[in-house]
């Protein structure tokens, strides 16, 4: 099993899931905005790019999850080590840490099995780690194979290692998730702000609708509704950029 992080592919049923959302999406702002259905052509290509920005959140996800999962691994790799294990049979004792903590499907078992698999036929484990770096595409198990590789080249305190490499990932996944409890309720006052100008012309067009009949079905609606449409995205934007916050 060799899984690179940084793509994606839908299952059958992810792909019709996502797609109906596009379509969902498209056919609420026709409505609010256009009430044509000849704006709804625009479904098609729109569908596509709403695709490809969903793939690149469920691989932000993805990797964020993995990396929380990583931290439990390095803290079992520190245990494993200090018992007086060796390198590659903290892996295996990890491994079963991990079963205990996680689906048998998760990344982090997968990757562990994997490891643990490719150590029985001879493969180095600091290659192990080395190629795990490289397709996972996460900073901090990247850093980790490569301080790994070398002292496990040349002799390096493993035990010490690990512990360091444990206690600054627990550190620093521990401010991502303060960072990320402190603008939880300011995602959510950003959602909302987002909703409101839809709101807003849903409830005229639900209690008055003759105050909204003159910006449809002629050019100059069009065109002014096309130029709301396009400032309520970018502000969405704007706003989801402003709470979206790495560390």
């Amino acid at each position: 099993m060799k899984q690179d992080y940084g793509q994606y592919r839908y299952t059958k049923k992810e792909l019709l899931k996502y797609s109906l959302q596009s379509i969902m999406l498209c056919a609420a702002a026709d409505y609010l905005f256009y009430q044509n259905w000849w704006a709804m052509a625009a479904a098609v290509p729109i569908t596509v790019f709403f695709l490809k920005w969903k793939k690149r959140q469920l691989i932000r996800e993805r990797k964020k999850l993995l990396n929380y999962q990583f931290k439990d691994a390095l803290n079992g790799l520190s245990v494993a080590v200090q018992a007086g294990y060796s390198a590659e049979n903290a892996v295996s004792a990890c491994t079963r840490d991990l079963e205990r903590l996680y689906p048998e499907d998760s990344d982090i078992v997968r990757e562990f099995r994997y490891i643990e698999s490719q150590q029985k036929v001879s493969v180095p484990v600091e290659e192990l780690f080395l190629n795990f770096g490289e397709r996972c595409h996460i900073e901090d198990i990247e850093n980790f194979a490569a301080v790994f590789s070398t002292a496990k080249r040349s002799g390096g305190d493993m035990d010490k290692i690990i512990q360091t490499s444990a206690r600054m990932l627990g550190d620093k996944i521990d401010v991502k998730k303060e960072i990320e409890a402190t603008l939880a309720a300011k995602k959510a006052e950003q959602m909302i702000m987002s909703m409101m100008p839809a709101g807003i012309i849903l409830y005229l067009q639900l209690t008055s609708p003759g105050f909204l009949e003159v910006l449809y079905g002629n050019l100059f609606g069009i065109c002014a509704m096309t130029a709301c449409l396009g400032i309520y995205l970018l502000s969405w934007w704007m706003g989801r950029r402003i709470v979206d916050i790495e560390v």
